[in-house]
């Protein structure tokens, strides 16, 4: 019965109408830029989430250009998404493709548009774009791949890495599943573990449960294995308080239960960041989270030195100092949520 699935399908996509692109229609300017379909939407989602939704047109124009910039290449994952990343930076940086080749010793490249050049993703069928190639790599210390990246590959030690996660994680917890997530996407396993430290095993609850908030008065029931049923209701959320937490008071099988969750939703008082305005001042490039920080006062650096990395996205970039010297502070920590030109230290 095809209509049974019809009807399956339409209402499994409203559960996931939240993560819709708003791409409503097909597009004729394709034809200039050449933005591959899914990646359209995807670089859609993540340009509202940089705050370049009013400049959409403008990536898509700085799409073409990158690409060009880059040597004119096929555009497949993950070749489109440093393409999207140089695009998207182009326009938060608000440069054009003269600078790239002008700066390229010192602009904070994503790192996927580093890893191309470096040929960790292989050789375009044109070649590689001279000299930008030379000038990134030369400026960061960076040895081009020779001949095809898989070639040159180490051979993975799945047992070395099963015995790291056992140690981590516990033995129960790590199956061949668990082992080939790791080997294969070791920062993303990692973050899901995190997660799940802090949420447990979500898989049991209703998907529309997990994408969606409960609201007040609302009362769901779990199945969470024989014997195990809850009836979970919703009595009431507090208002914010100074710290950003929302007190929440849920009944679970007739109990009352208070659960402290903070509210990213609301913006909390506070002084404004600073901005990075004169020399050996380090801004961040765009906006983002601050995920590793590589330096601390004191520490002696150089010129192009990477001293943090910010992502946003799924697209990571890599901070470089601006001058040699001596950092004097370090002004974010890692998980910080910036802005494009917040300071991020100060060298001197």
């Amino acid at each position: 019965d095809i209509a049974a699935l019809n009807n399956y399908w339409e209402n499994v996509r409203s559960l996931y109408a939240p993560f819709e692109s708003g791409q409503l229609s097909g597009s004729s300017d394709v034809y200039e830029h050449e933005i591959p379909g899914g990646q359209y939407t995807n670089l859609l989602f993540q340009s509202r989430q940089l705050g370049l939704t009013e400049k959409w047109p403008e990536i898509k124009r700085k799409y073409a250009e990158a690409n060009i910039i880059l040597g004119d290449i096929p555009k497949v994952t993950p070749s489109s998404k440093v393409v999207g990343d140089l695009a998207q930076f182009m326009v938060a940086q608000n440069l054009h493709a003269t600078d790239i080749l002008n700066q390229a010793e010192t602009l904070a490249f994503p790192d996927s548009v580093i890893q191309y050049l470096k040929g960790d993703i292989g050789i375009p069928p044109g070649g590689f774009p001279e000299p930008l190639r030379t000038k990134v790599l030369q400026s960061r210390g960076l040895e081009p791949v020779d001949g095809r990246p898989g070639a040159s590959l180490k051979p993975y030690d799945f047992e070395k890495e099963r015995v790291n996660l056992e140690k981590t994680y516990g033995k129960k917890y790590i199956t061949e599943k668990e082992l080939l997530s790791y080997a294969l996407y070791p920062k993303v396993f990692e973050e899901w573990k995190d997660f799940e430290q802090v949420y447990g095993d979500v898989e049991m609850l209703p998907t529309h449960l997990f994408l969606s908030p409960m609201t007040v008065g609302e009362e769901v029931e779990l199945d969470l294995g024989p014997g195990k049923g809850r009836v979970v209701k919703l009595v009431s959320i507090s208002d914010v308080s100074e710290t950003g937490t929302r007190m929440c008071l849920f009944e679970v099988n007739g109990e009352q239960l208070y659960i402290g969750v903070t509210d990213n939703s609301v913006e909390r008082q506070g002084a404004a960041r600073e901005k990075a305005k004169g020399p050996g001042q380090v801004g961040s490039p765009m906006p983002g989270v601050v995920v590793n920080l590589k330096v601390k006062a004191g520490d002696k650096i150089k010129e192009g030195e990477t001293v943090a990395t910010l992502s946003a996205m799924k697209m990571e970039t890599s901070i470089p100092a601006t001058s040699a010297g001596t950092v004097k502070r370090v002004v974010v920590n890692v998980g910080d949520k910036v802005e494009g030109d917040d300071l991020i230290l100060e060298i001197e």
